[in-house]
């Protein structure tokens, strides 16, 4: 293996410790999202385990980046962001930014009333706004509960409890903003 081969696998562990930290993630919280040993993320976040193909594919999808972030390839000039939907909970979610912590952007495509998963509110930390994009929307927050079409938003602390899904037949489509504490409660895999 050649010198540059050797910087670029030298940079993963701090990349690695700085997405984690970024979420605000414990190491037991990733190892639960990756299916790796906590000791495994721990060594690999301090550089003393050389991180294989199979280690990093699960990190860069618990981190929600490329993999070309976590091993610092060099830029192509391609400035363009390549969305791949996830699946949860009957939800169809599109990532539109790729920066680890902080606010992230999502479309989100809630499936035809009717064909969602029970109503269940839920509460976590944090903030959330949604912008109708298509489609009319059932939110219920709390006690409340508000229809929403295209061109409306809604901001509510998420502390709160709440529901958001399709109030016709047709699927609902959002632009949807919340931080660490709504992806953790959104995105990651959901426990049995």
């Amino acid at each position: 293996m050649g010198r540059a081969e050797e910087d670029v696998l030298a940079g993963v562990g701090p990349r690695l410790h700085a997405l984690r930290r970024a979420r605000g993630a414990t190491l037991a919280d990733l190892a639960a999202e990756t299916g790796l040993t906590a000791s495994t993320l721990s060594r690999l976040e301090n550089g003393k385990l050389r991180p294989t193909l199979e280690q990093l594919l699960p990190l860069a999808r618990a981190h929600g980046v490329p993999l070309d972030d976590l091993v610092a390839a060099p830029p192509t000039g391609d400035p363009r962001i390549h969305l791949r939907p996830v699946r949860r909970s009957g939800l169809t979610v599109v990532p539109l930014t790729r920066r680890a912590g902080g606010i992230q952007a999502y479309k989100v495509i809630y499936p035809p009333a009717g064909r969602a998963p029970t109503m269940n509110l839920q509460t976590h930390d944090g903030y959330e706004w949604f912008y109708v994009l298509n489609g009319r929307v059932r939110f219920v927050l709390d006690e409340q509960e508000f229809h929403l079409g295209p061109g409306e938003a809604a901001e509510f602390d998420t502390r709160t409890p709440h529901w958001i899904g399709s109030a016709d037949t047709q699927p609902a489509e959002l632009l949807t903003l919340f931080g660490p504490q709504g992806e953790r409660a959104h995105l990651s895999p959901q426990k049995h």
